[in-house]
This record gives structure tokens, C-alpha cells and sequence, in this order.
């Protein structure tokens, strides 16, 4: 940053204070968050936080709304005074510090963090937090955790209350994951931090406390249900109809989309939803809008969804192209079923941004021309993918060759 932009830093006002405490209260804070939250005009927290600072707090002390305003209008309504936010652990993991630095500007504020819980539980573990996979349920589906299910993996998840290690215990039970140890670590950094231990196939801890962390040792069973880091995931791992684009075809075809981070793709006809699953796979920031026009194959993709650790997949049920109307601008289209109709591409292609992705795969011949006719006119590549596999024939085995699939990419310019 040029000086000139430093000293600027220094003079703007920072009305906004937020304190990370933990469990420990008043005993864990450093005399700067101290001399903060007593001169605070305002202190915003929750019941908990607001409780463990009593005896520090001069100002007006105000709980959070039930339900939390993620808008934080009542704190922003007091832009000038001397206002203090207190917060979990870390406020800028998984924390109100998040939500805040999304309304107020980074030098408006004065942030003042204590140890994460995440951290907490890595120091009585004596994990490497840079070799462990960390990830958040508290208020998120617990299938989230899927996709880090592999053997040897070492997690620490943020838990919503105390029944969720019972639930996860279970999920990772039915996956096949039964042998791995869970560690529940309760009320860290406080008076009452405990941490017991179970196997996930024999889980009977009772009245664990909300405040928890759960750490995972994984283990395997021989048919553990594991998603593989590689695109082209066994067509065995998706509930379908028949109408899925196969795993040889689905990792060119992702390959030709060309996947970046915090990307929105539509998935036009999407039968299983397996792309759109797939894509997000790649990466956490990544999103996807499955369309898809018949009811019992939209329930499905919400189901194959869920069971490969990306429930965050928004099904929109309904015919293209009508059902694209007013969705968000995609970075990405592909279209792999229902695409006959000339008026889909035509009003994918006007919906696609500019430098965005448009991948279609054909089998019929009349999808075929309406391809070629594109390429013709717009550009791009095409590639005919033919795929055979040995199958018996009589006592012997043979090729037998699937349909081949003409498949056309263009960006837009």
C-alpha cells in the first residue's frame, strides 16, 4: 500500500470494535479488548458472550435478534458511536466478523480475535491444523461431509448442537466408515472442557455439550462409499433412470467446462444431476443450477445430490428453455439432454456471459445438426467421443461400442 494510502488508513475513524472471546471469559481477553468493551457505548452479543463480559460492560448491552438479522441493521444504525461486537473464538472463521465485514469497510473497524475453537482443538489434539481438513455444519447439512471421507483423513468439524456427533456417528456408519474414532471436544478454553471418545459403529456418548468440537479419525470397512478426488466419478455412485451422461463422457465433458473457483453453472436436462454434482465437487465456492423438466428425475438429483456431499445443488423442476427465465447469469452452460429444441441453445447462448463456457453433447443426428450449424456460425471445437467395452460374447469377451457422442465447446466472446 503507498504511504500516502497508510496514513489515510490511520485517520479514518474506527467506530466498530469486534472481540473474539472464548470460553474462559474476561481471563482470556488482552487489556486492549477490555479497555474496548468498557468504554463501548453499545456491546452487541450473544446471551452467552454478553454474560461471560458482565462485569466489564459500562455501555448498553444488547443481545442478538431472534432470528439473527444477518444484515445487521441494529449495529449498523449506530455507525459512529463507539460500538463493540463480541464474538466466537476467531471472529473471521465461520464468525460474526464475516457478516460484519460485509456492510463495514475494514478500517472502519478494530478487530481483536481470540484462538478459534478450531484451533482450540488442534492444540489438545496436537494436529497440524495445515494437514487436517476443516469444515463447518453448524447450521448446514450434515452430508457436507461426504466428500472429506476418505481413509486416513484427520477432520475437525464445528458442530450445530449436541446431537450432531450422534448424527454423524451414523452417517459415517451407513458409508461404511464404522471403525473411525470421533473425539467430541466440549466447551474449550472454559471451566467445563471435556473430551471424550468413541468409534463411530458403537457411538453412545449422552448429553454432550452444544458448545462442541468433533474430530475424526477415518477408517475404513471394505465397502465404504468413497468419492474419488478425480472428475468421472462410477456411474454406480448415482441413483439414475438410464439417463446420465457416463463417466468416460462426463470427465471430457467437465474437462471441456473448465471449472473456476466460485463459478455458476446450469445443467440443462439434467437427468441425474451427475455434472452439476461434479462441479461443485471441484470446489466448495463452486454452484450449480440443475434444470430439469421431469418431477421423479428432479427428486432424484436432489437425492444424488445430497448422498455425493453437495446439497447446496438448487434443482429448478420445468421445461427449457421457459424454466431459464429470470435464473442467474451462468459462467458455464451445458446442455446434454432436452437440447433438440433449437430455441435452448439459442437462448442458452444469449444467457451465457461474456468469456463464459457452453459445452454440448449430442447422440441423435438431429442434435448433431443443430450443432454443426452453431459451429459453422460461432466457432469452436468439436469432438466426436467414441468409447467401447469388453463385454462377453458367447464363452468370450468382444468390444461393444456405446453411442458415440458429438460434443461442442465454444466461449463466448
Amino acid at each position: 500500500m503507498p504511504a500516502k494510502d497508510l496514513r489515510d488508513a490511520k485517520l479514518t475513524p474506527k467506530w466498530l470494535t469486534v472481540v473474539g472471546i472464548g470460553e474462559d471469559g474476561v481471563t482470556g481477553l488482552g487489556d486492549e479488548a477490555k479497555r474496548q468493551i468498557a468504554e463501548a457505548e453499545v456491546v452487541f452479543g450473544g446471551k452467552r458472550h454478553l454474560a461471560l463480559v458482565a462485569s466489564l460492560v459500562k455501555g448498553d448491552a444488547r443481545s442478538w435478534p431472534t432470528p439473527f438479522d444477518a444484515e445487521m441493521r441494529d449495529v449498523l444504525a449506530l455507525k459512529g458511536k463507539n460500538i463493540c461486537v463480541l464474538a466466537s473464538g476467531d471472529p473471521f472463521f465461520h464468525g460474526v466478523g464475516v457478516t460484519l465485514a460485509r456492510k463495514v469497510k475494514p478500517d472502519e473497524m478494530l478487530v481483536l480475535p481470540a484462538p478459534s475453537s478450531l484451533s482450540l482443538a488442534a492444540s489438545r489434539l496436537g494436529w497440524a491444523l495445515q494437514d487436517v481438513e476443516t469444515i463447518s455444519l453448524h447450521g448446514h447439512s450434515i452430508d457436507l461431509i461426504r466428500p472429506l471421507l476418505h481413509p486416513g483423513a484427520r477432520i475437525l468439524a464445528l458442530t450445530s448442537d449436541g446431537d450432531s456427533p450422534a448424527a454423524i456417528a451414523g452417517l459415517l456408519d451407513e458409508l461404511g466408515f464404522g471403525p473411525s474414532r470421533l473425539t467430541i471436544l466440549e466447551a474449550l478454553g472454559g471451566p467445563d472442557e471435556t473430551r471424550r471418545i468413541a468409534r463411530a459403529d458403537a457411538f453412545d456418548l449422552k448429553k454432550i455439550n452444544p458448545l462442541n468440537v468433533l474430530a475424526l479419525e477415518i477408517e475404513q470397512t471394505a465397502d465404504a462409499r468413497i468419492l474419488p478426488f478425480t472428475v468421472g466419478l462410477s456411474d454406480h455412485l448415482f441413483e439414475h433412470d438410464g439417463q446420465i451422461t457416463k463417466r468416460e463422457i462426463r470427465a471430457v465433458t467437465l474437462s471441456a467446462l473448465a471449472p473456476r473457483r466460485g463459478e455458476l453453472l446450469w445443467d440443462i436436462g439434467a437427468g441425474s444431476g451427475s455434472i452439476g454434482i461434479e462441479w461443485m465437487l471441484a470446489h466448495p465456492s463452486m454452484r450449480a443450477i440443475a434444470i430439469e423438466a421431469d418431477s421423479e428425475r428432479a427428486a432424484r438429483i436432489r437425492r444424488n445430490a445430497a448422498h455425493c456431499g453437495v446439497p447446496g445443488l438448487t434443482v429448478v423442476e420445468g421445461s427449457a428453455p421457459k424454466a431459464l427465465a429470470k435464473l442467474e447469469t451462468p459462467d458455464a452452460i451445458f446442455i446434454g439432454g432436452g437440447g433438440s429444441d433449437a430455441g435452448v441453445l439459442e437462448k442458452a447462448i444469449k444467457a451465457l456471459r461474456a468469456g463464459g463456457r457452453l459445452v454440448a453433447n449430442a447422440v441423435t443426428l438431429e442434435m448433431e445438426a443443430l450443432l454443426l450449424d452453431q459451429h459453422t456460425r460461432l466457432g469452436g471445437d468439436l469432438t466426436r467421443i467414441a468409447l467401447s467395452r469388453a463385454a462377453p460374447v458367447g464363452s468370450m469377451q468382444a468390444w461393444r461400442p456405446a453411442m458415440p457422442v458429438m460434443q461442442w465447446s465454444w466461449v463466448k466472446p
